[in-house]
Formats: C-alpha cells, sequence, structure tokens
C-alpha cells in the first residue's frame, strides 16, 4: 500500500507558507535523522525518497552533511538545488562545483558518488521529469528568481 502522507506532501509542497518554515523542518529533520541512526527523515516519513548528502567544504576542507529529498533516476541519484527558495545556491551544490567526489546515505548506509551538474537539453528534460515528481521545484525556483541547479549522483564502482 502506497504512503498516503506522500499526496498530502506533495499538495503541501506547493504552497508559498512551506518555504517560510525551512528552519524548523531542517531542525526537525535533524533530530529525527540523529536519533534514529540516519534511518528516519520526515521526507521519509511523507513517503518520498531522502538520503543524507555529506560534501567537503570548499572553504574549509571539512565533511559537510544534509538532508534532502532526491529523485531517483535509474541506479542514480537526482539533487535540486532549491534551498528553499531563496535567492542564492545552498553550499552542498558551491561544495559539489568544487569537489564532486561526495557520499551519500540510504537509511544509514553509505554510498560513494560523483556528482554532475546537468546543462542544455540533459537539464531541460531532467526539469521536466523533476516538476511531475515535485511540483513544489516550479515554485521554489519563481520564489529565487534563478534556474534551480540539478545533479546528478552516479554511484562509483569498485
Amino acid at each position: 500500500m502506497a504512503n498516503p502522507l506522500r499526496a498530502l506532501a506533495r499538495a503541501v509542497g506547493t504552497k508559498p507558507w512551506l518555504m517560510r518554515t525551512a528552519r524548523f523542518v531542517v531542525w526537525a529533520d535533524k533530530k529525527l535523522h540523529k536519533a534514529f541512526g540516519g534511518r528516519v527523515s520526515l521526507v521519509a516519513l511523507a513517503g518520498l525518497p531522502s538520503l543524507t548528502l555529506t560534501t567537503t567544504g570548499r572553504k574549509s576542507g571539512l565533511e559537510r552533511s544534509t538532508n534532502l529529498l532526491y529523485y531517483p533516476h535509474g541506479g542514480d541519484f537526482v539533487l535540486t538545488a532549491s534551498n528553499w527558495g531563496r535567492r542564492h545556491d545552498p553550499a552542498w551544490a558551491l561544495n559539489l562545483r568544487a569537489n564532486p567526489k561526495a557520499r551519500i546515505a540510504l537509511a544509514g548506509r553509505p554510498v560513494e558518488v560523483v556528482a554532475r551538474e546537468l546543462t542544455g537539453e540533459e537539464y531541460a528534460a531532467m526539469w521536466r521529469r523533476l516538476l511531475e515528481f515535485w511540483p513544489g521545484y516550479a515554485m521554489e525556483q519563481q520564489e529565487a528568481g534563478r534556474p534551480l541547479p540539478v545533479f546528478l549522483l552516479d554511484r562509483v564502482v569498485g
């Protein structure tokens, strides 16, 4: 049986007031994630795919982790740098541009990945899929006043 919260989350995800709750959502998600060893997140509770992305800080060189909604694309992972509709790209996107090698955790299990930012027709085709997957991205892009970067994360084999 499908998670009924998924449809609710997709509907709520198109409401402008949701972006104003970002601080609380991120705080609550971190608490859940920590309490359950990375196996539980707010996004996952809503029946949506979530992962923890760990990048290398482009200035500090330190590991930086954040929980994100992702779009499953075959065996790869697609991330949208919406930053809750803010005018600037999130730090994780800047970090991936500086160093595309990263690690994700799916339900607490680590996976090494390499990121590639999509451009041109590849971006346009993926953007259409992303809007079907998460319609709220259109609102976030409008609020941000910038194209939302999209990254494809490929698993590192070996």
